[in-house]
């Protein structure tokens, strides 16, 4: 793959040979950060379970201190007594059945967030093949299914992200943007490697965290040292 002047200039300030203490990294992605655009500085976590067996599966969702940098859009679910609530909490879109219709109809989308009280989720499970391919789908783990819309709604408006397995057993995520500098970054960063190294799972064998590697949008991968974690 032939890469352009930027990036093989960024590959030049990196090791590939070193593992980068968490702050250097993402200084390093900062700086390297030369789209002219507010790149987004991403995690990469390689985990040593099988995400093929449930009990070896990974998924949660942890709200950043310092946001995602990202306006998300939430479409909500709900109850019409709970309408007014979630509409005072930011949420964007609030319905029911004329929001299901909208979306198979016409394939709505113009939405980044779904989020469902438990009650309608017979309902929101007609959207399950157009969701679920787009990650969209509402999950209780996620705390996108939730008894309290409002709340599930500025979390997610302050920037609650949601991390999982993909077939490879690699959770990717974003943690926010190269404007928001290293210190920020680092917060984001240890806040979410909290989440996953809590939700460790027991049937998980031998070391947990595989490899961790963060990049910007259009930049270079950087290992970095897990040995702290201690998984």
């Amino acid at each position: 793959m032939k890469h352009g002047k930027k990036y093989v200039d960024s590959a030049k300030a990196i090791d590939r040979s070193k593992l980068y203490e968490v702050a250097e990294a993402l200084d390093l992605s900062c700086k390297n950060a030369k789209a002219k655009f507010d790149e987004t500085i991403e995690v990469h976590v390689r985990l040593g379970v099988d995400g093929k067996h449930a009990d070896q599966q990974v998924r949660g969702a942890v709200v950043l201190p310092n946001g995602t940098g990202k306006t998300v859009r939430t479409c909500v679910f709900c109850k019409e007594d709970k309408y007014d609530a979630a509409k005072e909490a930011g949420a964007d879109y609030v319905g029911g059945a004329d929001l299901v219709d909208k979306i198979m109809k016409e394939n709505w989308m113009d939405f980044d967030v779904v989020i469902a009280s438990p009650d309608m989720m017979g309902l929101v499970g007609k959207l399950g093949k157009v969701l679920g391919p787009r990650g969209l789908m509402p999950n209780p783990k996620a705390g996108t299914v939730s008894p309290d819309v409002a709340k599930a709604v500025t979390e997610a408006k302050a920037g609650k992200i949601e991390y999982r397995l993909d077939k490879t057993n690699i959770i990717h995520c974003p943690i926010g943007k190269a404007s928001f500098g290293a210190e920020k970054l680092a917060e984001n960063f240890e806040t979410l490697m909290e989440a996953i190294v809590k939700a460790k799972p027991a049937a998980a064998k031998g070391t947990y965290l595989k490899s961790c590697t963060v990049s910007s949008t259009m930049g270079v991968g950087i290992a970095i040292a897990t040995t702290k974690y201690g998984v």
